[in-house]
């Protein structure tokens, strides 16, 4: 017995020298684990991850950090999560804002985010909605048209940055309407909210559970979605089509990706928390709360969809001549 043991043992040498690595992988993660979010804190992709980390720190035994890392349309923080070791500790946090409408108006990132990112899950549909700040005479977007006719030099917009969502939400706006509007871009949904409330702007697209807080408080006034249907879970707001601007939706995401060699056990671990978690009553009633919608995706239907939405964006950003300079 002992020498047949013995003689066994290089067979089970492999085996045993790969258990390491395929373990570390199962037992993934084994240590703190940050979500890099491309924008400020306080706009809606910093919200909807500082909502999956707790129940992740409970499912995991690890911390889910939340790492803002602001600027560039979020370009900045989409270059360091591309640039993280592909092992699972760096999660980055995207959106349609920087994972698809920044890269098509930016002309050459140096890289391709379809090929550089692999999702993990889709997690929220995030609608985009007008606001305006409530001094403004403005209850609806036929109001809004006719006072921005009335503006000598048109009217500013705010939005979360160049190439977001909100930013393509207000060139769609103008183009449909034929008004004079310019764009501020800032850096994220947060800063832009507090303009709005201090007067310093008095019209911002922006994301819904960014301002439903805010709008509920009387500080800002939400006057339509950008969204092609009523949000189910706000179904009192119209839609920016029902306020007279035909062939108009905008829609945002928020979604999970890592860098594209990170190993195939880490991203389905990670893509059956998503689904697990996104699938609780507390989490549910919380994203309604915030006027959210959980569309889980796995990884494979994540980055299908990344690619359809790069075709149906690449001729609206074209007709509508958006560009960084």
């Amino acid at each position: 017995m002992k020498r047949r043991t013995l003689l066994a043992a290089p067979a089970l040498l492999p085996a045993l020298m790969a258990a390491p690595g395929a373990s570390a992988q199962e037992a993934w993660p084994t240590r703190p684990v940050t979500f890099l979010v491309p924008w400020a804190p306080g706009g809606s992709n910093d919200i909807v991850a500082r909502l999956f980390s707790p129940p992740l720190d409970s499912r995991t035994g690890q911390t889910f950090l939340v790492e803002n890392r602001p600027g560039g349309g979020g370009s900045v923080g989409m270059g360091a999560a591309m640039r993280a070791r592909p092992d699972g500790q760096t999660i980055f946090v995207s959106s349609a804002s920087n994972h698809v409408f920044y890269p098509l108006i930016s002309g050459d990132l140096g890289y391709d985010v379809r090929e550089a990112f692999r999702g993990m899950a889709m997690w929220v549909d995030v609608p985009n909605v007008i606001a305006v700040n409530p001094a403004l005479p403005v209850h609806n977007v036929q109001e809004l048209i006719a006072y921005i006719r009335t503006q000598p030099g048109g009217m500013s917009f705010g939005s979360s940055g160049v190439g977001s969502s909100n930013h393509l939400a207000g060139e769609l706006f103008r183009m449909r309407t034929g008004l004079d509007m310019t764009h501020v871009p800032y850096r994220g949904g947060g800063p832009v909210l507090t303009d709005l409330i201090s007067g310093t702007i008095q019209l911002g697209f922006m994301n819904l559970p960014t301002v439903i807080p805010p709008a509920e408080a009387g500080r800002v006034r939400i006057i339509a979605v950008c969204t092609g249907q009523r949000v189910s879970l706000r179904p009192d707001l119209p839609t920016v089509a029902e306020g007279g601007v035909p062939d108009y939706a905008v829609r945002s995401w928020t979604g999970i990706f890592a860098p594209r060699a990170t190993p195939e056990p880490i991203v389905q671990r990670m893509s059956s928390l998503s689904k697990e978690i996104l699938e609780t009553p507390a989490m549910r009633a919380r994203l309604a709360d915030l006027g959210s919608e959980p569309i889980w995706m796995d990884a494979a239907a994540t980055d299908n969809f990344v690619r359809e939405e790069y075709e149906r964006w690449a001729p609206v950003v074209r007709a509508a001549g958006v560009k960084i300079e």
